[in-house]
C-alpha cells in the first residue's frame, strides 16, 4: 500500500514539474512583456502631453487603444496640478500691507474634469480646438495605471503558490512630470 502511494505521489510531482512549472514560467514572461508594453505606452503618452501642453481626445483614445493591445484592463487616473502664485499680505483686506513675497499653490484637476473638456456632452463642443484640455508651462501632470484584470500568470501563480484571489497586491504604474511646452 505504501509503495503504491509513493508511486502516485511521484507521478503527481512529475506532472507538476513537467507541465505546471514551464506554464508558470511562460506566463511570467508574458506578464513581464505585458507590463513593459503598458509602461512604454504610459511614458510615450505622458511625454507627448508634457511636450505639447495639451491632451486631445485623439491622444487619449490612442493611449487607451495601446493599453488594450497589451491584453490587460487598466483604470487610468489623470492628475493635473496647475501652478498659481498668491501674494502674501499682513492684512488680506489691506493691499498696502504687501510683504513682497509670493507663495506657490497648486490647484489639482483630475480625470473627471479633464473628460468634461475633452468629451463634452453637448454637440456644440465638436470643435477640435475646444476639446483640447490645455496645460501651462510649469504645471505638473501625473498619469497612473491601475491593473484591474487578472492575467494567466496571476491565476497560475495563485494556484501554485496558494494565493487567495484578491489578496495579491494591485499593480500600479505611475509616471509624470512638469509640462515643458505650450504647443497650441
Amino acid at each position: 500500500m505504501g509503495n503504491a502511494l509513493s508511486k502516485i505521489a511521484a507521478a503527481l510531482l512529475a506532472v507538476i514539474l513537467i507541465f505546471l512549472f514551464p506554464a508558470v514560467q511562460s506566463a511570467q514572461r508574458e506578464e513581464d512583456l505585458r507590463v513593459l508594453s503598458a509602461h512604454n505606452s504610459l511614458v510615450q503618452f505622458t511625454d507627448a502631453v508634457r511636450s505639447k501642453g495639451y491632451i486631445s481626445p485623439e491622444m487619449y483614445e490612442d493611449f487607451t487603444r495601446e493599453l488594450e493591445i497589451t491584453g490587460a484592463v487598466y483604470d487610468i487616473d489623470l492628475e493635473h496640478r496647475h501652478k498659481k502664485y498668491h501674494p502674501e499680505y499682513g492684512d488680506p483686506a489691506d493691499p498696502a500691507t504687501f510683504k513682497g513675497e509670493f507663495s506657490v499653490v497648486y490647484d489639482a484637476n483630475y480625470s473627471s474634469s479633464m473628460f468634461q473638456v475633452m468629451f463634452p456632452s453637448s454637440l456644440a463642443g465638436n470643435d477640435p480646438d475646444l476639446r483640447r484640455y490645455k496645460l501651462e508651462v510649469g504645471d505638473y501632470l501625473n498619469v497612473t495605471l491601475i491593473k484591474v484584470s487578472r492575467s494567466p500568470f496571476d491565476i497560475l501563480s495563485g494556484f501554485v503558490f496558494g494565493l487567495v484571489p484578491g489578496s495579491d497586491r494591485t499593480q500600479r504604474m505611475s509616471y509624470g512630470g512638469m509640462v515643458l511646452n505650450e504647443d497650441y
